[in-house]
């Protein structure tokens, strides 16, 4: 019986996600943070947007999150890429209110931990 494993959400800015991207694949955990810019409870279906760049959320697995236009959420999920039109859409797993953080900061966040794990797995290959 195979073994399936949840992957952590790989923390991205909603600019790093396009198609020739690393992160544009089939299946690949991800998690996003952006301003709500529109929900459909029929579809269950949300947008996000940052920076000028927008990903459809879909939340039929998320429980107990009421969803506000014009706040700021934070989701992990698998990205799925939609055909034919090449459309990836956030299959949520979890999400949750994040309004009140400085967007700015987290960006930083995001490029340090890189810079972290980088240098971390440079050193470890050095050992």
């Amino acid at each position: 019986m195979a073994k399936s494993q949840i992957e952590p959400g790989v923390p991205i800015t909603l600019q790093e996600l396009y198609p020739s991207s690393l992160f544009y694949k089939e299946g690949v955990s991800l998690r996003v943070t952006a301003m709500l810019r529109g929900y459909s409870v029929e579809t269950a279906i949300g947008v996000i947007e940052d920076g000028g760049r927008s990903l459809k959320i879909n939340t039929q697995n998320i429980r107990d999150v009421s969803f506000r236009v014009g706040s700021i959420y934070q989701f992990i999920g698998e990205l799925h890429i939609e055909q034919p039109n090449n459309e990836a859409i956030l299959q949520a797993r979890t999400g949750r209110n994040v309004d009140g953080i400085d967007m700015n900061l987290y960006r930083k966040t995001i490029e340090l931990l890189r810079q972290f794990l980088k240098e971390e797995d440079n050193s470890n290959m050095v050992e």
